[in-house]
């Protein structure tokens, strides 16, 4: 149990971390213009443009487990003010990039700031399960979620009007032939990365303010010592493994359709619409359906079990998912659009499900679950090479469908688990 004075702290510092669910939200939906952009500036293929998301979901995979050893170290605030930290460098290399005109240093970029987004999440996500009582920790982690998710549509629509804005990319990143019209691109990219600079300038001042607040807020745990917060000591909990190895085929095949999604409804057995009306129709159908279904999530996870609502969603999608994989025209594609509306509780759910269930520190629980994100750099790639094999992006499908029905294999067993979702969690107070 909290203190009363760690209760009345709760909400500001509960509204404070649902701030940063924002942030990397944002942040993050930027690759999606920044792609486009860069592809003009520095005349690169398809291929090569995308290894922005290669660099970025890397960072994942590298720096997540470290990350869990500082939160054990220093606790959540004082990490999540390293992370923002962190994050602002990268922006401030994209700038030395821009000036040298050098897109491997952009990548350098970009893997710097997912760095500090992989600390941010290790951090912010077990504190938000913690930040309460422990029956509505699917519910905060949900709804804070539902924040990620308006964070990625903003931030596609800003980073689409200040990067790929004005006759430099009216052929939508087609190359660039001239410096001058380099130049104003470069200047471009510079102004999206100096806002969300300011932006998280203001992130770190306020987590500064609040960060005793924050400390208050939570319980702690009597991890002072370095075998308590070992980043492997998910390695003893099969729980903390198999809420990786399901967060890893979500994240892999939630990013799968994303990819997916817009040639998919532009191929002529499917809707054949443009490439333009198909990207409006991924944005506000299957983005937009996550958005509003965490928010709808989030009320249901007060009266419906978890394990039980993600069992639901999980089996809708592998539904949804088989009938993308064999259908053609309309159903097809609706069927494929519909999955951002059951996909939005599932990242949340999978992580605080696992963070209640695992037995050891929730530093080293979080940290191996936000490797498993890495997913999303591998799945989508063994999609790829199942789509130049067969000529059909229907056919890569087949990743989503075992992937959730991986998934619902955790949820069924995870729903049958008693008790596990009232049990207190304890974050690493620093020292």
């Amino acid at each position: 149990m909290t203190s009363g004075r760690s209760a009345r702290g709760t909400l500001p510092s509960f509204i404070t971390v649902t701030c940063l669910f924002f942030a990397w939200g944002f942040i993050t939906s930027n690759n999606d213009p920044l792609i486009a952009a860069l592809r003009g500036i520095y005349s690169l293929t398809t291929a090569e443009a995308m290894l922005t998301q290669f660099a970025f979901f890397l960072a994942y995979g590298v720096f997540s487990l470290p990350a869990a050893a500082v939160l054990g170290r220093l606790g959540p605030s004082r990490t999540i003010m390293a992370a923002l930290g962190v994050m602002i460098a990268g922006c401030m290399i994209v700038l030395v990039a821009s000036a040298v005109q050098t897109y491997v240093l952009v990548l350098v970029a970009l893997f710097t700031l997912a760095a500090g987004i992989t600390a941010l999440q290790v951090a912010a996500n077990p504190l938000t399960v913690a930040l309460g009582a422990p029956e509505k920790a699917h519910f905060r982690l949900t709804f804070a979620q539902a924040f990620n998710s308006l964070g990625v549509v903003l931030g596609v629509d800003l980073g689409a009007r200040v990067m790929l804005s004005g006759d430099v990319f009216k052929h939508g990143g087609a190359t660039i032939t001239d410096e001058a019209s380099r130049l104003a691109g470069l200047a471009a990219v510079n102004h999206a990365f100096l806002v969300i600079a300011v932006f998280l300038l203001a992130l770190l001042a306020l987590i500064f303010v609040m960060r005793n607040r924050i400390e208050q807020a939570v319980p702690h745990g009597g991890n002072a010592n370095g075998d308590a917060v070992s980043p492997f000591a998910a390695l003893r909990s099969g729980w903390a493994l198999s809420g990786a190895a399901a967060v890893f085929l979500y994240v892999g095949s939630e990013v799968t359709i994303g990819s997916l999604m817009i040639n998919y409804l532009n191929r002529p057995e499917v809707l054949g619409v443009s490439l333009a009306v198909a990207g409006s129709m991924t944005a506000y159908y299957y983005w937009g359906g996550a958005l509003v279904g965490r928010f709808i999530g989030s009320a249901l996870l007060t009266v419906v079990p978890a394990g039980v609502l993600l069992s639901i969603m999980v089996a809708a999608n592998v539904v949804l998912a088989i009938a993308a994989f064999t259908l053609h025209g309309p159903t097809a594609a609706w069927c494929a659009l519909s999955m951002g509306l059951f996909n939005s509780i599932m990242f949340p759910t999978l992580f605080s499900l696992t963070m209640q269930r695992s037995s050891v520190p929730p530093s080293a629980t979080s940290g191996v679950l936000c490797v498993a994100i890495v997913g999303g750099a591998i799945l989508p790639w063994i999609a790829g090479r199942i789509t130049d094999a067969t000529g059909s992006f229907g056919e890569a499908f087949i990743v989503p469908v075992i992937g959730y029905i991986g998934i619902l294999v955790f949820a069924v067993a995870a729903a049958r688990v008693k008790g596990a979702d009232h049990k207190p969690l304890a974050m690493p107070a620093g020292h």
